[in-house]
This record gives C-alpha cells, sequence and structure tokens, in this order.
C-alpha cells in the first residue's frame, strides 16, 4: 500500500501532471533524488506510469483465473454405459473468470484479463467473445501446442450430472513468472480478482506482490487449500460452507459452527467473508457485522453461473463504495438474476436492474 508520502507526492502529481521532481521536493522539505525513489515506487506499484505523470483514470478490474469451453451432453432419455444416447450438444463459453469478467461488462465495468488460451479453434472463440464483449485480454497468454482449457459433461433427462471430464492443465503454466510482468497492470487496477484454477505457487506471488485490494473466489473443496497460506492478504472471499468445511477441517453443521468458522477466517486476516450457507441463503461477514440474507428466488437452476455473478457484484459495489450491507445486497441480487437462466451468464443483467433488485423496488424477471 501507499507510504504517507507517496500519498502526500501523488495528491500533488494529481493536481499538476507536470509538476517537476525540484517542485515535489521543496513542497515535501526533502531532497530532488529522495522524490526520485518515491516516484520510482509509485511507477513499480503502478500508480504512476511514467515521464509526465500519467495516472491511472477510469477504474477497471483485472481478473487472473480460468476461460475454458464446456461442451455439454444433454440426453434426451435414459443413458446407457458403452452406448450411444439421443440427445443434443451445446458448446458454450465458461470458465470462472471468463464469467466474472462477462458479468462486469454488462455491469458497466471496465476489465483486463490475464488468463491461458490454446492455440485452437475453442481458443480463438473465446478470444472473439472477449473482444466482442469489450474485455482487455492483452496481457493473457496465448500457449503453443497447448489445448484450451475444456470441461466435457453429460447429463441425464432431468439435467442432473451424469459424468464429467475437466481438462485445465493449462492454467499450470500461469506461474509467477509469467506473472510477474503483469504486476504494474493489476496494480493499476481498482481490484484484482481470482480464482483457484491458477496455481498455488501464483496464487501467493500475486498475493505477496499487488498493492490493490485481492478478491478471491473459491471453487472447489479440492482447490480451496490453495488460498491456506494467503488468508491475511484477502480483502474479500467468496466461497461456500462445503469448503470452507474442507479448508478448516470441521463441520458446519448450524449457524453456531458457521460463526466459529467466520470468527476464524476473520482472525486469520479475511477481511469480508461471503458464504453460501445454504441453497437460499447466504452469509456475508466482516469484523464489525454478520447478516443471513436470502436469494430473490427459492431455487438456485445456475448455481455455479450465480456464484460468478455474485463476485462481479461484489467488486462493482466496492468501486461504486457502498457500504457492507449494501456490497452483500448487491451481490444477491446479481446471483439472483442469473440464477433463473439456464445459462452461465444472464444477459439480461445490468447496474439499474441489479440495484432495483437489491432495493425491492422490482421483481426478479422472468427466463
Amino acid at each position: 500500500m501507499l507510504t504517507d508520502r507517496e500519498q502526500e507526492l501523488l495528491r500533488w502529481i494529481e493536481e499538476n501532471p507536470l509538476i517537476s521532481q525540484q517542485e515535489l521536493a521543496d513542497y515535501a522539505g526533502i531532497t530532488r533524488s529522495s522524490v526520485a525513489v518515491h516516484i520510482s515506487n509509485l511507477m513499480k506499484k503502478g500508480f504512476i506510469q511514467g515521464k509526465g505523470y500519467v495516472l491511472r483514470k477510469n477504474p477497471y478490474v483485472a481478473i487472473v483465473g480460468g476461460a475454458n469451453i464446456d461442451i455439454i451432453g444433454n440426453a434426451e432419455c435414459d443413458l446407457k454405459l458403452q452406448d450411444s444416447t439421443p440427445g443434443n450438444v451445446e458448446v458454450l463459453l465458461g470458465g470462472v473468470g471468463r464469467n466474472q469478467a462477462h458479468n462486469l461488462r454488462l455491469l458497466g465495468v471496465d476489465v483486463k484479463m490475464i488468463t491461458m488460451f490454446g492455440d485452437d479453434m475453442y481458443g480463438q472463440k473465446i478470444k472473439q467473445s472477449f473482444r466482442e464483449l469489450g474485455i482487455d485480454i492483452t496481457e493473457s497468454i496465448t500457449l503453443p501446442g497447448s489445448a484450451t482449457s475444456t470441461y466435457v459433461s453429460v447429463k441425464d433427462t432431468n439435467g442432473k450430472l451424469y459424468a464429467g471430464i475437466s481438462d485445465m492443465k493449462i492454467y499450470e503454466n500461469l506461474t509467477k513468472d509469467i506473472l510477474a510482468p503483469k504486476i504494474p497492470m493489476i496494480n493499476q487496477a481498482a481490484v484484482c480478482i481470482c480464482d483457484t484454477n491458477i496455481p498455488e505457487e501464483s496464487l501467493c506471488y500475486l498475493a505477496d506482490n499487488i498493492q490493490v485490494p485481492l478478491f478471491i473466489e473459491t471453487i472447489s473443496s479440492a482447490k480451496v487449500l490453495k488460498i491456506s497460506n494467503i488468508l491475511a492478504r484477502i480483502h474479500t472471499l467468496k466461497t461456500d460452507c462445503a469448503e470452507i468445511q474442507h479448508l478448516l477441517g470441521y463441520a458446519l453443521s448450524d449457524k453456531q459452527a458457521t460463526q466459529k468458522a467466520i470468527d476464524t477466517l476473520l482472525d486469520r486476516g479475511v477481511k469480508n467473508i461471503f458464504m453460501n450457507y445454504s441453497p437460499t441463503t447466504v452469509v456475508c461477514a466482516n469484523a464489525e457485522e454478520t447478516l443471513y440474507l436470502d436469494y430473490h428466488i427459492s431455487g438456485m437452476e445456475n448455481k455455479n453461473g450465480a456464484r460468478d455473478s455474485f463476485m462481479a457484484a461484489l467488486a462493482w459495489a466496492y468501486i461504486n463504495n457502498c457500504d457492507f450491507e449494501q456490497v452483500a445486497r448487491a451481490g444477491v441480487a446479481a446471483a439472483s438474476i442469473c440464477a433463473i437462466s439456464r445459462h452461465v451468464v444472464n444477459e439480461r443483467l445490468n447496474d439499474e436492474y441489479m440495484v432495483d433488485v437489491m432495493n425491492g423496488k422490482r421483481e426478479i424477471e422472468a427466463k
């Protein structure tokens, strides 16, 4: 974070971007060489961009996470092993990071995305979608000879998952050496969002080196352990009870146990926690308060997409300086809007719609 001196110098630079280092030294009562050191630190932290002191302007969110293709087979009759079943196949865009980015664009927030693409047709498809949405992918990597992250699933006639295969090996290449040159861009963002698809070492590197609030969305019990060593660096955590049970090693069977888990996470340094408590309720907590909020619908048809929408809304609310309850209600509203859609992102989402829902002025619209 910025020191008091850096904040002071940055304020003068904002007032006069062409101010000289000697003038800054005179204002601060320090030597010009000391000012040069402070300016260098401000550049490394991403708050100014070079000669002429180009300051970061429109707030944007930096996202480091997954973007993949979902191939879904929907059976039209009973499934049989080792046999072909009539049905339909959908090829959809997915990935936690990609979904978050899409939702943020629907909410009017600029996004810079760091992910990895294979040099295949699926990678091209995802890139084209990012461009159409106005999402900046200049810092993303295309890895020659690798396959784009892909998830293949088969569902029965009731839409229940029958079998699935996830190929996300490409993210093993999103190493700290790849991320190091991206730090200045991330530090110019309002927020950095990560998901636990990326390697644990990379999460730790980001936690140790970024200067902006770190938002983390856990995506499974198997991958939640990646955040064990960075809890003190997490500003906002989006998760669910099953994952926190796995992280802490005990069951969250009632509100008393859930509060114990929340207190443990807060004691370890997490500032804000948003955790699915049941299919219809989310618990939201910080050091001052704990809220149990119900979603605006009776059931989550689109659970994974709703989680990603929730995280996007948390970032939107942070950027818009909402208080804690408003932040929580924004997340609940966005997730509820998304949850009624059969797609991972509900294209009807926008900031006006979300705000009206969170303030009780509008009902969730039918599919």
